[in-house]
Order: structure tokens, then C-alpha cells, then sequence
């Protein structure tokens, strides 16, 4: 017995190699950054991650190639460019290692897991959750709190004069995060009516 054809949507699409590339070119950054304790690769590293996010994401509405597989290879390729430039900014700044721990733990795998919470509904991405719920949208996925999420915690690790004014900020996030999961498994749990 055959299985029937499922229309499936394109995967090599100009997102997705926006996605595929600007990985691929922070990570090559990043290894010789943390190699070379270099500032300017690892600065350079960061600009390549957050600069392709944005295209990725933006050439995807644009061009009307949204796709679930899309997204999680976004949310993916996020996780791995974040944590090599993340090793580049320890090597940097060796006395961040409590806020840069902390940092990891909380977006590698509560913000991954609320991320992915995306694909229990019929959304094409997190970045339509305010459909599901608008406050868990915005604390999440709306563009402030996108941009705030990683360039936050990265500038105080940079400028602060010590590591609890990073700590202080990324437990604000975990809590947001924390209580954003809540909010998903308190939806997940309702009985359908």
C-alpha cells in the first residue's frame, strides 16, 4: 500500500539559506574568535548571527515563504550560533561565566522548549503566537523583546563592571520565560470544548 502525496513545502528556499549561511558564517567567526580571544571576530560573530535573524525572518514574510520547517531550523541554527559566540565572549570575559552559564541554560533550553511550543498549533511560526496568547507573544516573540532577549544580556556581560548586573537580568528573563512556559501548559491542559 502506497502512502498519499502530501504537499510538502519547499525547504531550499532563500530564507532557509539566509538561515543555513549567516549559521555557518558566525560559527566559522566565532571558533577563531574564541581561538584567538578576539574582540573584533567575536563582535563580528554576534553582527552575523543577529543581522541574519532578522533577514531570515524578514525574507520569509516577505517573500510569502513562511514554513514550520523554517522556523524550527531558525530556532535551531539560534541555539547553535548563540552558544559559539557565547564560548567566544567567556574566552573574552572569563569573570562572566555565572550570568553566561546562567544565560545558556535559560535560552538552549526554556526559551527552546517555549519556542517550540509553536508547533502544537496550526501556527506557521512562534513569531503568530499572539493569536494563541497575546501576553506570551509579547514578552516573547514580539520584535522588543526578540531584540532584548540575547543583545541584552551580551552588552552587560561587555560593559557592566561586574557579573550581577548581567545575573540580575538574566533571571528577569528566566522568570519571564518561566512563567511564559506556565502560561503554554496551562493552555495545553484546558479541556477542548
Amino acid at each position: 500500500m502506497t502512502q498519499p502525496a502530501v504537499a510538502v513545502p519547499p525547504v531550499v528556499n532563500v530564507p532557509n539559506a539566509i538561515t543555513l549561511v549567516r549559521t555557518v558564517v558566525a560559527i566559522g567567526l566565532a571558533v577563531p574568535a574564541i581561538t584567538h580571544a578576539s574582540v573584533k571576530l567575536a563582535v563580528t560573530a554576534y553582527l552575523c548571527y543577529w543581522i541574519g535573524d532578522i533577514l531570515d525572518g524578514l525574507s520569509a514574510r516577505l517573500l510569502k515563504r513562511e514554513t514550520r520547517i523554517g522556523a524550527v531550523f531558525d530556532i535551531i541554527s539560534d541555539r547553535a550560533c548563540c552558544a559559539m559566540c557565547a564560548a567566544a565572549l567567556l574566552v573574552l570575559k572569563p569573570e562572566m561565566t555565572l550570568p553566561v552559564t546562567l544565560f545558556l541554560i535559560q535560552f538552549m533550553v526554556i526559551d527552546c522548549v517555549l519556542s517550540l511550543a509553536f508547533l502544537y498549533w496550526p501556527l506557521v511560526s512562534p513569531n503568530y503566537f499572539g493569536s494563541v496568547h497575546s501576553g506570551v507573544y509579547r514578552w516573547n516573540w514580539s520584535p522588543p523583546a526578540k531584540a532584548i532577549n540575547t543583545s541584552g544580556v551580551v552588552f552587560l556581560v561587555l560593559f557592566a563592571p561586574s557579573p550581577w548586573w548581567p545575573v540580575a537580568f538574566v533571571l528577569a528573563v528566566a522568570v519571564v520565560k518561566v512563567v511564559s512556559l506556565g502560561a503554554v501548559a496551562r493552555l495545553l491542559v484546558r479541556p477542548s470544548r
